[in-house]
């Protein structure tokens, strides 16, 4: 299921953002808030970041505004197919396997500082500001 134009982030790029990080907070802006969109690990690691409430509360905020693509039957099925076939062999982490089967089943490509970490998975492409 394609989401035409749209740019799936990383939790990276979001916590980049709270740092302040200017070359990250232009690639975003420029990216435009109608494509940026996260998975619901990417906003559930930014929330389990927060350092106290009242980050916290801006992080909920910030969120609230951002299109969250939640995990259903066929992104559950493809992140088990991902760790079955590249923990052993990569160390494939739980929390990328299911950003990546999100990123494959709806055919966006990924923004993110940890190529590294999706570049050995089959057919995840990357999203170069």
């Amino acid at each position: 299921m394609a989401k035409e134009g749209l740019v799936l982030c990383d939790s990276n790029i979001l916590i980049d953002v709270y740092r302040g990080n200017e070359t990250v907070i232009k690639q975003v802006s420029s990216l435009g808030k109608e494509r940026f969109v996260i998975s619901s690990v990417t906003a559930a690691e930014v929330v389990f970041g927060a350092r106290n409430k009242t980050e916290l509360q801006k992080i909920k905020k910030d969120i609230a505004n951002i299109q969250v693509l939640e995990i259903n039957e066929d992104i559950s099925f493809l992140f088990v197919k991902l760790v079955a076939d590249y923990t052993l062999s990569h160390k494939l982490a739980i929390p990328d396997a299911i950003i990546a089967a999100t990123a494959l089943w709806y055919k966006l490509p990924l923004f993110t500082h940890n190529q590294k970490d999706f570049r050995f998975i089959a057919g995840i492409k990357f999203y170069k500001p």
